[in-house]
């Protein structure tokens, strides 16, 4: 499972909401965009945003997704390479 790295500048995260999100993505089984709605509370527009806003851009995160079976697209961060 990925780890963020606390020492790399763009890899702070600022609120508990965005805490929760990147959790929810660096688990090994990654998140649906419903598990997220239902986790944080946010519409589907919002959660889309934070991933390509926040996620990918400020914090500097490389964010995969692919579709499940069952689940619908599931996103994670992206293991170092």
């Amino acid at each position: 499972m990925p780890k963020r790295n606390a020492s790399t500048p763009n890899a702070q995260v600022t609120s508990t909401k965005q805490c929760l999100l990147v959790d929810l993505l660096c688990r090994e089984e990654g998140a649906s965009l419903a598990e997220i709605m239902a986790a944080i509370g946010w519409q589907a527009h919002s959660v889309r945003g934070a991933l390509s806003g926040t996620v990918r851009k400020k914090l500097g995160l490389s964010v995969i997704s692919a579709a499940e079976d069952g689940r619908g697209r599931v996103y994670r961060i992206a293991p170092e390479a």
